[in-house]
């Protein structure tokens, strides 16, 4: 016996009006925006099983490891259409896969910066990794302190239906530096990204020191290994 047609509605409320949309439409919504995602989802396995098997072999050959922590992040559906409206980039899947590179994004979390380009370096030059775009905010920090240093990567993930190169934003940065940018975000979130002028330049104090600790943890390091350089 047939089921009878699902006939009920959800109204969605935008700037353009209310919409409404069937059960179905939603699924179909849901499935393609999962499709559209998958890619994404498996560049960024490649990027962590390259991190480690770097963090492995340093471990083994080096007994030392420069990766003090991965995470990884596929951005939400919230934070997808945000970016989307603040960039004024079209509604469509593939206008944002051609608009917006940081749907997937890795942070490394380094000892030291000397680790951060190191990494940075071994990664890039893996033949099949290709350079899109870089941003060392480590050599030029930006105006209220932050420093970490950014590349976009496209990275090759094959499919039944073929390669498929897909860009993944990596961020390298130090312990302080990480510690320094968690704070300012938890921050700006609070104060819904109008933070008084007085917290501004505490934070801007607050980077400074974090430089500072970063450059002296590092000396006494090398202090501590007999100026020893890890070879790779």
């Amino acid at each position: 016996m047939q089921q009878p047609a699902d006939t009920r509605t959800m109204a969605v409320i935008s700037d353009e009006g209310t919409m409404t949309f069937s059960p179905q439409e939603l699924r179909s919504m849901r499935d393609e925006f999962q499709h559209f995602l998958l890619p994404y989802e498996f560049g960024l396995r490649e990027i962590e099983t390259k991190l480690a098997i770097l963090r492995d072999e340093f471990q083994h050959m080096h007994d030392y490891n420069p990766i003090e922590h991965v995470s990884s992040r596929l951005k939400s559906a919230d934070s997808l259409v945000e970016k989307v409206e603040r960039k004024g980039i079209e509604p469509g899947f593939e206008a944002i896969r051609a608009g917006i590179t940081d749907i997937a994004g890795v942070r490394v979390t380094c000892s030291f910066v000397k680790d951060a380009y190191r990494l940075f370096d071994l990664l890039t030059q893996q033949d099949d990794i290709t350079i899109r775009r870089v941003k060392d905010y480590i050599a030029e920090p930006k105006a209220n302190g932050y420093k970490s240093l950014h590349v976009v990567v496209d990275v090759p993930v094959f499919l039944s239906s073929g390669r498929v190169d897909v860009p993944v934003e990596v961020q390298f940065r130090t312990i302080a530096m990480d510690f320094w940018a968690s704070l300012e975000h938890k921050i700006y979130y609070k104060f819904d990204s109008k933070v008084p002028d007085r917290l501004l330049a505490e934070l801007k104090d607050a980077a400074d020191t974090a430089a500072d600790l970063d450059t002296r943890m590092e000396r006494l390091h090398r202090e501590l290994h007999g100026g020893r350089v890890i070879a790779v």
